[in-house]
């Protein structure tokens, strides 16, 4: 069986971004010979990030636009995301460019044997210091907490759809990721970690770390 894919893209203000973010999916999908759809959420942004999307999507048939009337968090996102999403496998890669597709896509082959593909990253020095600090603790954290031993717990993870199916979605924010693979994973679905490498925002400062994130 040929697996198809949604790539859910949650994006907030990413003017700078975005463009190259939905062309580094399309490559990947040509490159690696996949067939799904982009779904771009625009969470409510301010800038130029939707009318660039719906400019895109006059060339692109298998890009959607989804958008927000306001700030809703990137697990709403995303999650509304998949509420309209169609293929076999989720993810989400962000509109901000940091995340190469290539890099968990290349991994795709895997669904046909697992529930979940979990990536961590293998070039953290990529990031500040300060970053890296608050991720390791934050791994930490949950791994003692809840009795797992997942190397990162908030990347580009390969869902199949069903898995999803089966869940109910309760934190709208940058914890959502960590809330479903808990779950899954507790569930008893079948998963497997494979390393990947981040690369530079464009433009732009990351979301990911501010107080009411911690």
């Amino acid at each position: 069986m040929n697996l198809t894919i949604s790539v859910i893209m949650p994006s907030l203000n990413e003017e700078p971004n975005i463009k190259r973010a939905v062309e580094n999916v399309v490559n990947a999908f040509e490159t690696l010979n996949i067939s799904g759809e982009i779904i771009v959420v625009n969470d409510g942004s301010k800038d130029r990030t939707e009318e660039i999307v719906k400019e895109m999507s006059k060339k692109i048939n298998y890009l959607r636009l989804i958008s927000n009337s306001e700030k809703k968090g990137i697990g709403a996102s995303f999650w509304n995301g998949v509420l309209n999403s169609k293929e076999d496998v989720v993810t989400m890669i962000p509109g901000d460019n940091e995340c190469d597709a290539y890099e968990i896509l290349r991994y795709f082959p895997i669904m046909q044997e697992v529930d979940i593909v979990i990536p961590y990253v293998y070039n953290k020095e990529i990031r500040s210091w300060s970053r890296r600090m608050i991720s390791k603790l934050y791994k930490g954290i949950i791994n003692l907490s809840f009795a797992m031993l997942l190397n990162y717990q908030n990347g580009t993870v390969l869902y199949r759809k069903y898995v999803l199916d089966d869940l109910t979605l309760n934190n709208p924010g940058f914890f959502y990721q960590t809330e479903l693979l808990i779950k899954s994973i507790k569930m008893g679905y079948l998963y497997a970690e494979v390393p990947y490498a981040l690369q530079q925002r464009g433009g732009g400062k990351s979301k990911a770390i501010n107080l009411k994130s911690l």
